[in-house]
């Protein structure tokens, strides 16, 4: 079901104002839009059982904007997760939007209706308020029981973050895409679609052990919804994570130099950056890390996903620290499985490689 209603995919003044910003502008902003991103990321843990390392996940790649897929069977609170998050950015209902796929999914039902107005002029343009194209965060659940031509139109949003209008491409206003699923599937055909999301993360039952919690909680939601109470809303907001990322990628690019060719003989503005915010001895452990995996577990770390993980990692130490990576960072390779039996074999290596290492 669809919680969007009208909407513009025009972003927002705030959001344009943002992406304009230099380094110097920015550079005021980036601690108070750290220290709202971390109190909405504890506020917001407090509501659940269990929940927490999911939610600063949540937050990081929201950072980066990587699409997270939460994986996990029914009743686990995986959409109830994406709903808090969103309320507590304060999110309108035309910025989120949330759908449930199936194989009989059709691509009107995520991108919008064709206008029959302006196909009788001959121009195949869709309607795209209250779709995807118009939100700013969505959620798909089963995201991967959808058909090959919901896939195509998925890869080319998460991937260039366009759709096609009268065959031009078109940006769309999404930032950040949540997916679900009950388990993932190992067909070939969706290879290209589990590969676009670097991370995957359990959300596991907890009632045998938090049993009470669980119940107190959860009872306590139940009554906020009925009371349409949110205590956790408003936390912070969408363009504190827009600020981070855009501080971080004028970091990367060397600042003034972003985007310039280095002279002979001289590091790049990227390499510069690596060595000052990804130490060697991290940096170093990060390559065994991975090269372990895919020997020993054969996790597949394709080239895209090592960029992927690298600015994930980034945007990690920039969230909770705001330094540079550190060794407790790489815990984000716990979460670079593909399949549903490497979820906690990869977990345990990941973490012995890190004491160990």
């Amino acid at each position: 079901m669809t919680k969007s209603s009208g909407g513009a995919p025009a972003a927002p003044s705030t959001e344009s104002a943002v992406e304009a910003a230099s380094f110097d502008e920015l550079r005021t902003q980036v601690e108070p839009a750290r220290a709202r991103l971390n109190d909405l990321r504890l506020r917001l843990g407090r509501w659940f059982v269990e929940k927490q390392e999911l939610i600063d996940l949540m937050c990081v790649a929201t950072v980066a904007q990587e699409p997270l897929l939460i994986v996990g069977p029914p009743g686990t609170a995986k959409s109830d997760l994406v709903t808090k998050f969103c309320e507590a950015l304060g999110l309108a209902d035309d910025e989120y939007f949330e759908y449930m796929l199936t194989k009989f999914t059709e691509p009107s039902e995520l991108i919008g209706p064709i206008d029959l107005v302006r196909l009788k002029d001959g121009a195949y343009v869709r309607k795209v308020e209250g779709k995807l194209p118009a939100a700013r965060i969505a959620f798909l659940d089963e995201i991967f029981k959808s058909n090959s031509a919901i896939l195509n139109t998925l890869l080319t949003i998460v991937n260039e973050r366009k759709f096609y209008q009268d065959g031009r491409p078109v940006p769309v206003r999404l930032r950040m895409l949540f997916a679900a699923t009950n388990g993932v599937p190992e067909f070939e055909e969706l290879a290209a679609l589990r590969d676009r999301f670097a991370l995957k993360v359990e959300s596991l039952p907890v009632k045998d052990e938090h049993m009470d919690a669980l119940l107190e909680k959860g009872v306590t939601n139940e009554v906020n919804r009925a009371l349409h109470r949110k205590p956790w809303a408003n936390a912070a907001r969408l363009e504190d994570f827009l600020v981070l990322r855009r501080y971080l990628h004028l970091l990367m690019g060397g600042v003034a130099g972003a985007g310039e060719a280095p002279r002979d003989g001289e590091e790049s503005p990227a390499l510069r950056d690596r060595r000052r915010y990804f130490p060697d001895d991290v940096f170093d452990l990060f390559k065994r890390v991975i090269r372990t995996l895919e020997r020993e577990h054969r996790v597949v770390v394709s080239d895209r996903k090592v960029i992927k993980l690298y600015q994930l990692l980034r945007a990690r130490a920039l969230l909770l620290h705001g330094g540079a990576v550190r060794r407790e960072d790489l815990t984000l390779l716990r979460y670079v499985g593909d399949r549903n039996e490497d979820f906690g074999p990869v977990r345990e290596k990941v973490d012995a490689l890190l004491r160990l290492g």
